[in-house]
């Protein structure tokens, strides 16, 4: 399935969608650069997440406490490993971010993007803590937006193109089925007779994006509920009047 465009339209500019997506290309222009001088794979192994390293598995004294170690909980998020999988995710971004980007807010979005990037990453690692496959791409963090739309806009309805066909999905349909797809497929990496057939994808940090996203979001929304205003002029409160 691939969503063409959704029906509400955001009151705001999403400018910070589309600053994620130019700096996204731009990484993965600097990525096309490097791999003609063939240093791509050290840039990779660099700012991929690698959980057998963040985890401290390849030291002798276990983990530390380096700073440094957990800068690639970000910048994985904004590395590609091609045309396919940056055009994808970018797409997905660019249908689902804007409206997710007018609900909260330009800057609490970037926030919780990143936020939701850097947990599907500890996601994946916690899955497979002793990997030594550099994680990147930013589907953990897209993820956690497909989540934060589905609990913000659970009825709005998405143009989706299915095989040949064209249809009007509600979101909660669409995201459901995506969501499944994802756990069906992570599921099947635990397996070690499935696991080759899912190399190459990290399940698991779509999957925990989206719950992260889900639920940073219920959070957001209880934190902003209106409180109830009591009325004093019809009983005094009770308690101790000082």
């Amino acid at each position: 399935m691939l969503p063409l465009r959704d029906s509400p339209r955001p009151a705001t500019w999403p400018a910070m969608v589309v600053a994620i997506i130019v700096i996204n290309v731009l990484a993965f222009l600097w990525e096309l650069s490097l791999g003609a001088s063939g240093q791509l794979d050290a840039a990779i192994e660099v700012l991929g997440f690698v959980p057998r390293r963040f985890f401290g598995w390849e030291q002798a004294g276990g983990a530390t406490l380096d700073p440094w170690r957990f800068l690639p909980l970000l910048t994985a998020n904004f590395l590609h490993g091609g045309w396919l999988h940056i055009i994808g995710n970018m797409w997905f971004l660019g249908v689902f971010g804007d409206n997710v980007e007018d609900r909260l807010g330009h800057l609490r979005f970037v926030v919780f993007y990143l936020l939701c990037g850097a947990c599907s990453m500890l996601v994946q690692g916690l899955v497979v803590p002793g990997s030594s496959v550099p994680a990147i791409g930013a589907s953990g963090a897209i993820a956690g937006v497909l989540g934060a739309y589905l609990v913000l806009y659970p009825s709005a309805r998405v143009r989706t193109l299915v095989i040949i066909f064209i249809v009007d999905l509600p979101a909660v349909v669409f995201l459901g089925l995506w969501f499944l797809t994802q756990l069906m497929n992570g599921t099947a990496s635990l397996s070690p007779t499935a696991a080759e057939a899912a190399a190459g994808v990290a399940w698991w940090a779509h999957i925990g994006g989206f719950v992260v996203g889900m639920g940073l979001c219920v959070l957001l929304r209880r934190a902003e509920a209106p409180r109830p205003r009591r009325d004093w002029t019809t009983r005094p409160p009770r308690g101790l009047w000082v």
